[in-house]
């Protein structure tokens, strides 16, 4: 169980520097984060946005495991 908490905490971390990364190189192209899911993203940050929501979806699933 503590193995499943680490991943959980794990992927927390994870996701919040990609959460950082994502919007600081969004801001940085001229891009407002909160409308990532409006807009064409270039390659680079297309590929950040689809890295934090593998994240997310492994969370997810993390947190459903430690909940069972």
């Amino acid at each position: 169980m503590d193995d499943l908490h680490q991943e959980v905490s794990d992927l927390r971390q994870k996701l919040r520097a990609l959460d950082a990364e994502f919007d600081r190189e969004m801001r940085t192209r001229g891009f407002d984060p909160a409308q990532a899911d409006n807009v064409a993203l270039p390659s680079h940050l297309a590929a950040l946005y689809t890295e934090r929501e593998r994240i997310r979806a492994a969370l997810e699933a993390a947190e459903e495991k430690t909940d069972d």
